[in-house]
């Protein structure tokens, strides 16, 4: 049957801390900086195609871009908090610590994940669930398509909506990833600020 073909990839956890200002200034615009065993991620939207999407495998993602260059991460942050370049600039050998007191960034969440990861069958190439479980007590799934820069974002979609509905899952609840119970729980004026500017 289905079940298979399913093929178990992968176990671990790991720990994240994210960063913003005291003023939120990143994640207000759905920007996320971690920073996992000892690596930094910036996660940001990516720019929104230029015809409206409004199709319901649209509705069911969230689009991201994740940079893991240190000097582009740098210059992104820089942009938004309109810390200068040169401020910012630190060669790879250099602490953190400078840059993040430049910028005025602190740790506003850190929590354990461990997630378990698989795939369905061939039939959807590329595509990953991931089962998250967070050590603050909540379980979310998703269903990930990773796209090259200037690759098929169509048909990454059409592969996530396929995949949903062999799960028997809807589109019609939006569900709450990690960090958005993370900050009800813990920070909830931070909580409600994004809430107000839609980003969660």
């Amino acid at each position: 049957g289905d079940m298979d073909q399913n093929s178990y990839l992968d176990i671990f956890s790991q720990k994240g801390d994210y960063y913003d200002t005291q003023k939120f200034d990143l994640t207000l615009k759905d920007m996320w900086l971690r920073k996992r065993k000892g690596c930094w991620e910036l996660k940001c939207p990516t720019a929104k195609e230029a015809s409206s999407d409004h199709s319901q495998a649209a509705a069911l993602c969230t689009r991201y871009q994740e940079i893991t260059d240190v000097p582009e991460i740098h210059r992104r942050v820089g942009e938004v908090l309109k810390v200068s370049p040169e401020e910012t600039q630190t060669s790879s050998e250099q602490e953190d610590e400078p840059w993040l007191v430049r910028c005025g960034l602190v740790c506003f969440a850190e929590f354990t994940t461990e997630r378990r990861s698989f795939t369905l069958s061939e039939e959807e190439e590329g595509v990953q669930i991931d089962l998250d479980q967070a050590d603050f007590g909540y379980h979310v799934g998703e269903i990930e398509v990773l796209v090259p820069e200037g690759g098929d974002v169509q048909c990454a979609l059409e592969k996530i909506r396929k995949t949903a509905q062999r799960l028997g899952l809807s589109n019609d609840q939006k569900v709450e990833g990690k960090m958005d119970v993370y900050l009800r729980k813990h920070h909830p004026e931070h909580y409600a600020k994004l809430l107000i500017e839609h980003v969660l």
